[in-house]
């Protein structure tokens, strides 16, 4: 188990450090001069290269990459220029409005998509399953923002019901959740009843019935138990990128979390928010990812490590 999790702890320090790489040559590529657009195109050639070389733009590739991976590990994300503040202060003053979204917004897909999947999976094959598969196919298609903008419309304008957008109190998370956890379901249901299909036709579920098992433990004691983990590796992965920010979503709701600080730094080429925001984002995938990694084991007793 200790072997294991050196392991799985080595194996996420090289996947951040490459997207920490990946991302720094990205931001080194852009055709632009950072210390130009914060100064302005009024701003006088000296002072320009007086700002690059306090932003370290003057340093070879290798140096600038070797300055940024020291900041990092002593918890430096950059500094902002453009808001004069630290990435990281910037990212902690956003990230409890994205927490409340990120998990209600997951909570919403397991709500929906669960019960959706296990109801798919007893009716395989029959009119109700087609029916829900054209519905998780629709929800799947659908654009988020455009779930989005139909419910800011129809339930917020029309009904009444919430606000229109913003950031608040519950009330102003439960629109995006819901626009999240509508298009997130189909994910949930359609995998959950792939995987319980195949674990419904296994012969330990046959016994299970022949022995005179209730349906319901049947169900949920032995299928579901087995079925939910490729459901709960894909969770892992989502509810990781959900709590780095829902970019489309909190730009459509005007939701002041970490999603809608990466649109306008973007929209602003603000360089050390996105390299911040795009590393953050990569770090809560990895732990998630991790930490269900060693949960394996609990859910089904067959996992070794």
């Amino acid at each position: 188990m200790i072997s294991y999790i050196i392991r799985r702890l080595g194996g996420s320090v090289i996947v951040l450090f490459g997207i920490a790489l990946i991302t720094f040559i990205l931001a080194y590529a852009v055709p632009s001069d950072p210390a130009r657009m914060i100064l302005g195109q009024h701003a006088t050639l000296q002072q320009v290269d007086a700002l690059r070389k306090q932003m370290g733009l003057d340093e070879p590739f290798i140096q600038q990459f070797g300055n940024y991976l020291m900041n990092i590990i002593h918890g430096n994300l950059g500094f902002s220029f453009l808001q004069n503040l630290p990435v990281a202060t910037l990212i902690g003053q956003r990230l409890p409005a994205t927490f409340q979204l990120a998990l209600v917004a997951w909570l919403m897909e397991l709500i929906i998509g669960l019960p959706i999947g296990v109801f798919m999976a007893l009716k395989d094959r029959k009119m109700t399953d087609h029916v829900f598969n054209l519905v998780s196919l629709i929800g799947i298609s659908l654009p988020t923002f455009f779930v989005g903008l139909e419910l800011m419309y129809w339930v917020a304008y029309r009904a009444n019901l919430f606000p229109v957008g913003g950031t608040g109190g519950l009330s102003f998370v439960i629109l995006p959740g819901l626009t999240y956890g509508i298009t997130g379901a189909a994910y949930y249901s359609r995998l959950l009843k792939s995987s319980m299909v195949d674990v419904l036709n296994s012969d330990y579920i046959r016994t299970a019935r022949a022995k005179g098992a209730a349906p319901l433990r049947v169900i949920m004691g032995h299928a579901f138990r087995n079925a939910i983990i490729p459901v709960i590796t894909y969770g892992a992965t989502d509810i990781g990128a959900l709590f780095g920010g829902i970019v489309v979503i909190e730009d459509v709701f005007g939701y002041s979390g970490i999603g809608q600080m990466a649109v306008q730094a973007i929209n602003n080429l603000d360089t050390p928010i996105i390299m911040g925001t795009v590393l953050f984002a990569a770090v809560f995938v990895v732990a998630f990812n991790f930490i269900v990694d060693l949960l394996y084991g609990l859910i089904d007793p067959r996992i070794t490590y």
